[in-house]
Parts: C-alpha cells; sequence; structure tokens
C-alpha cells in the first residue's frame, strides 16, 4: 500500500540560508536532487535494503541491523545513522554517542522522533560497515502501521524545526564493525553521493476502533437546536491515511421536520438535509475525537422522525467492530405526545453548535487539532472542507461515496535536512 512520507523542516541553524527556497514538497526534492559534493567529495554512501517487518505484537520489539558501503575513493572521517520512526515507535537503549530528537506534529505530518547516532572513525573506501550492536526499535501500544526510515550520512541531520526535546543516550557507545567487502548493500546515488537512506514498513497486530455514539435532541416546533455529531477512534491503534485522502469520512442525516440553520465547517452538503464531514488531517490518534456542530430549527412533527450519522465506505481493515460504525439521531419534540427513546451524547439545544471551535492537543496520546469552523477535533489535525451557511432541509438522503483504502504511514525525506545542511554550509 501506498505510504505518505515525513517532509522535514529545515535546521534552524540553517533556516536563514533557505529563506528563498521552497518549503514544500516540490522544494523539497529539488534540493535533495542537487549533488551535494560541490567541493569534488567522492564519498559514494549506500545502504543495505530493510526488510519489512509484519506482525509485530505492540509491547514487542525488532533490530535494525544498519549496514552500509563507502563505495567512494576517499576515506571518510566520520558517518552518522539516523533513524527516524513514526509515533507508534521508539529506539530502545541509545547509545551514548546518539542523539534523540521528539518533532512535534505540523503541517500534514504527525509527531515523530529521530535518533543520530556518530561515529567518529575512518570509514575506508570500498568497505563495509554496520553498527557492532543493531539498533533496538519498541513497539509501543497504539503502533499500527508504522514506518522507520534509516539515513546514513557525512553530516549531522538531527535538530529541524519542531523539536520539542532532545535526548542524549546514556548506554555504552557503540562502533561501527567492518564488514566483508561482499556483503550485499545497495547502490551508492550520483546526486547524492554522502548520504543514502532506506525505508522498513512496520505492521502492528493491532486494531483502531472507529466509532459513532447516538445523539439524541429535544425541543418544540420553532425551536432552535444544537446538533452535536460526534466521531471517536476507540483505539488501541492510531491511524494515519494515504496523502489526499480522508482517514474517515462521517456522513449526517438530518432527522425530518428539521432546517439546517448552521452547517457544520468541517462538513460538505451533499443532499439535502445530508452532510459529509472529514477529519480536520490525514490522522488521528488513539482516543481522538471529532465533534461536527449543527444548528436545526425543528419545523415541524414527523411522527418516528430519526436521522443518523455514521462512517463512510472507507475500506477499514483495521476496525473488526462495525455495529458501531453507525448510530440513529433521535429526535424529542415537547407536546407531540411521543418519545424516540435512545440514548447516547445529547446535542441540547441552545448551545454553540455551527461555531468555530479549534483546539490542540499534545504530542504524545492526544495529538494536535486543527482549527476548523463548527468542528473540535482531538488527536487529529488539519483542514477541513466547508459546507454553505444557507438553510437546509433534513429531507434528503446521502449520497454514496467511493471506498479509499485506509493506509499506512511512511517516515519520508529524512536526508533532505542533511543536503540542506551541506548546501549552507557551501
Amino acid at each position: 500500500m501506498h505510504r505518505t512520507s515525513f517532509h522535514r523542516r529545515p535546521s534552524r541553524r540553517i533556516a536563514a540560508t533557505l529563506t528563498s527556497a521552497a518549503v514544500g514538497v516540490v522544494g523539497l526534492i529539488g534540493l535533495a536532487s542537487v549533488p551535494a559534493s560541490a567541493d569534488g567529495s567522492s564519498a559514494g554512501l549506500a545502504l543495505a535494503p530493510l526488510a519489512s517487518v509484519d506482525g509485530v505484537k505492540p509491547g514487542g520489539s525488532f533490530q535494525v541491523p544498519g549496514t552500509f558501503a563507502n563505495k567512494g575513493t576517499t576515506d571518510l572521517d566520520k558517518v552518522y545513522l539516523s533513524y527516524t520512526v513514526s509515533r507508534g515507535l521508539a529506539p530502545r537503549d541509545l547509545p551514548s554517542n546518539c542523539t534523540r530528537y521528539e518533532i512535534g506534529s505540523f503541517d500534514e505530518n504527525p509527531s515523530h522522533s529521530t535518533a543520530v547516532c556518530e561515529f567518529d572513525q575512518t570509514v575506508k573506501a570500498g568497505s563495509v560497515y554496520a553498527p557492532e550492536k543493531a539498533l533496538k526499535v519498541d513497539v509501543l501500544d497504539h503502533a499500527l502501521y508504522e514506518t522507520l526510515r534509516m539515513t546514513v550520512a557525512t553530516q549531522d541531520s538531527g535538530g529541524e524545526d519542531g523539536t520539542e526535546e532532545t535526548v542524549r543516550g546514556t548506554g555504552p557507545a557503540v562502533k561501527l564493525t567492518e564488514l566483508p567487502s561482499t556483503t550485499p548493500v545497495g547502490d551508492d546515488d550520483v546526486n547524492h553521493p554522502d548520504w543514502d537512506s532506506v525505508s522498513l514498513p512496520v505492521t502492528a497486530a493491532n486494531t483502531a476502533d472507529f466509532q459513532v455514539p447516538v445523539t439524541r435532541l429535544k425541543g418544540r416546533v420553532g425551536d432552535t437546536v444544537s446538533l452535536n455529531a460526534k466521531f471517536t477512534n476507540a483505539g488501541p491503534g492510531w491511524v494515519l491515511s494515504a496523502t489526499g485522502h480522508p482517514v474517515a469520512k462521517v456522513l449526517i442525516k438530518m432527522p425530518a421536520g428539521t432546517t439546517v440553520t448552521e452547517p457544520s465547517g468541517a462538513c460538505s452538503k451533499v443532499a439535502a438535509g445530508s452532510y459529509s464531514c472529514g477529519l480536520a488531517n490525514y490522522w488521528i490518534e488513539e482516543k481522538g475525537s471529532v465533534t461536527y456542530y449543527f444548528k436545526l430549527r425543528i419545523d415541524k412533527v414527523v411522527p418516528g422522525a430519526e436521522g443518523s450519522v455514521r462512517l463512510g465506505v472507507e475500506e477499514r481493515p483495521y476496525d473488526k467492530n462495525k455495529k458501531n460504525d453507525s448510530a440513529p439521531i433521535l429526535l424529542d419534540v415537547d407536546g407531540a405526545g411521543g418519545s424516540t427513546g435512545g440514548s447516547g451524547s445529547t446535542g441540547g439545544n441552545g448551545s454553540t453548535g455551527g461555531g468555530s471551535t479549534g483546539g490542540s492537543g499534545s504530542t504524545s496520546s492526544t495529538g494536535n487539532s486543527g482549527s476548523s469552523s463548527g468542528s473540535t477535533a482531538t488527536g487529529a489535525s488539519g483542514s477541513s472542507t466547508t459546507g454553505g451557511g444557507m438553510a437546509d432541509t433534513g429531507s434528503g438522503d446521502v449520497l454514496p461515496l467511493t471506498g479509499a483504502a485506509a493506509a499506512i504511514l511512511a517516515v519520508g525525506a529524512g536526508a533532505v535536512v542533511v543536503v540542506r545542511r551541506r548546501a549552507a554550509r557551501n
């Protein structure tokens, strides 16, 4: 499956030299494609491929060997091995010659961490090396679809913008061990001879339960009430989708006899009285939730009137419990002589539905939440589509949506900072 990539922001130490460079994906690719060896360096670093890790249990761990070669014609005085991991993974027992950087979520990237290990020893031309002790990586309880990206470089790639914590390793320092020259490694790249990187996909044996609760509304004919429809990832795993595709869609159909006077800014009308709502970004963390705020006017009594909140048809192989993927919106009209019953979250009336309610969580369990008119997100962040502001009657059906496979996370462009820092020095 396609994996998205982290696009690393420049280090604070070189940000001033990059103000004229593009900081988006195109800019990063452009920087990465420039040969980093303007001074005639004849390095030729190449990493061995890493095999995927499938079915590892949360609470378990795996090792990363980190084999690489210097295919150039010049000995190197020093190299750096860095390991960038998605938020479901964590380097363990770091040696004292390694530093871990914790990076908060930004733009379309969730929080992640990078461990950079410095090897201050000669790396001979034509030789193959690996750390004498492989890096151990823990699989955290919320891991699901993860990625580790490894980079070998002649310069330190740590300390990017967004770093919230820096921790020095406390274990015994690790050295490089020379391996037989016949040890298989990948090919070096003439466009960036002084760095190379490979990715390791990791799939944890975990699940994530997406769910929506029952919503109850109550009022009299003529009242304007607030509908607060909620979507939650009950975990235990967190989920990130492919770039350009939402991790989930929430489809809301209003009860008959009502008119939407203020739609949620995170939702788009797809039919009369029906809305398709997205998340604030392309991921949702474990225990993360999103609430969509609407204001409805009760126009008339319609016996048995009932709306619904349900998840879209996107593929979610990690979600084994489908029974809580939909729930009714129950409308009790005072004086109508009947009750729709049910229980769950309460919409209430006269509250702040339809307003702009953003928020931000931490970079650990709650994540970040982007500000979007008419919705509150916890454990998700970014932009969302905005529905219209005209009154809308609750009488239509939600249009079907084409399924989009829920995707998995990749950590990418980790070595671009190396190129940037190299360019800044020149």
